[in-house]
């Protein structure tokens, strides 16, 4: 082994692999201390605030919404239902109002209650704000509320309109097998010796 290997085994040895475990022990500790952060995938705008920084009742709130968001995005995005929302899909007013409240409104009434909980600390959960009859804390949730409720009714519409789509198609289906008249064609053509009695299907259905 000549002079200039030996050196460099050497600084491999003592000075990158020492170098490297300082690294990725840092890299590990700091993982492993970080705080964690929000996981909202319908608010990905959230995904910067600590868990710890909000109280659970909110943290409640904001995971149903997420989750009826998601849902609602879906519905009212969708609209040509193949799985995913493009440039294909027709933009609704309902979508955008959605859209709005999950990418701005939600994030922003969270920021201003952090911003009251720096201002004054635990004072935010129960000193009311000036001219109010609520503490920050139940400001929020009262926005937090209204939109989670706003999100029921539009489930709720969205129930009741496909349920209709239903009923009209059922409805549809049962004039078209049980009315005599309309089915006499089918049956003539089922009928036909010249069909070598095979089962025709109606194609105007």
């Amino acid at each position: 082994m000549t002079q200039i290997t030996a050196m460099l085994v050497m600084f491999v040895l003592y000075g990158v692999l020492p170098a490297a475990g300082l690294y990725l022990g840092y890299r590990g500790i700091k993982k492993v201390t970080a705080p964690k952060m929000l996981e909202y995938k319908a608010m990905p705008q959230l995904g910067y605030i600590p868990e710890k920084s909000l109280p659970e009742v909110v943290k409640s709130s904001l995971a149903e919404i997420n989750q009826k968001g998601e849902k609602l995005r879906v519905i009212y995005g969708d609209t040509n239902n193949d799985g995913k929302i493009d440039d294909k899909d027709t933009v609704n007013e309902t979508y955008i109002m959605i859209q709005n409240l999950m990418d701005t409104h939600i994030p922003q009434a969270v920021a201003d209650y952090r911003r009251l909980h720096d201002l004054d600390g635990g004072h935010v959960d129960t000193t009311k704000i000036k001219h109010s009859d609520v503490t920050g804390k139940e400001a929020l949730l009262e926005v937090l509320g209204t939109i989670n409720t706003q999100f029921d009714d539009l489930l709720t519409a969205s129930y009741h309109q496909d349920g209709q789509k239903l009923l009209v198609t059922h409805r549809y289906l049962q004039q078209r097998f049980e009315n005599p008249s309309s089915n006499a064609p089918l049956q003539q053509l089922t009928n036909d010796p010249a069909n070598n009695n095979e089962t025709v299907i109606d194609k105007t259905l």
